[in-house]
């Protein structure tokens, strides 16, 4: 019986593998190489998907831009018995320094697009989220052509430290055991 659903950000096709945008894609095709068989497309959803944990583990990486991830998402809540509060969320947050990973339950986009459009589609912010962070550009006007970049070699080595701490914790996820997550990834 499915328990959880983790669902990663990022646009399709190669042109955007590495980019800040992608880092919840890329965060869970890496953590699904050691708990899964490789993903099938699933058209009805828009979106690759496989299982683990005995298939209690859902694992959803859409096939549309990030800023239309809404409609996957929808089309999920759609095909699956489950309450939002158990669909996880991956994806990049502008508010968080390269290397910083928050987990939060609900709460606004944070201006966000692929949020908004998820919370607009579905009709709630439910969800819990691994936040991951990217940086600021430090002018709003920049942020677009930000997250469509690659990582600066520092804040990659930054991003990288805190997938191998994310990965360690993995398992407190997949137990459900969201404050205890929230203590492992919160405390430095």
């Amino acid at each position: 019986m499915l328990k959880l659903c983790l669902v990663g950000l990022g646009n399709p096709g190669t042109k955007y593998n590495g980019t800040r945008h992608n880092i919840g894609k890329e965060w869970l095709l890496k953590l699904s190489e050691s708990h899964c068989s490789d993903f099938i497309a699933k058209s009805s959803i828009e979106a690759d998907i496989t299982h683990s944990q005995a298939e209690e583990i859902l694992w959803v990486i859409p096939d549309n831009y990030v800023n239309n991830s809404g409609r996957t998402v929808s089309k999920l809540l759609k095909n699956i018995n489950l309450p939002n509060n158990k669909i996880i969320i991956f994806h990049d947050d502008l508010d968080l320094n390269p290397g910083e990973v928050r987990l939060k339950e609900g709460g606004g986009h944070g201006g966000h697009n692929g949020l908004k459009d998820i919370f607009e589609k579905t009709g709630t912010k439910d969800y819990l989220r691994i936040r991951i962070g990217i940086g600021h550009p430090g002018n709003k006007d920049l942020v677009s052509s930000w997250v469509l970049n690659k990582f600066h070699p520092t804040d990659r080595k930054y991003i990288d430290e805190a997938y191998d701490l994310f990965n360690m914790n993995f398992s407190t996820l997949c137990a459900q055991e969201f404050s205890k997550l929230q203590k492992q990834l919160h405390t430095r």
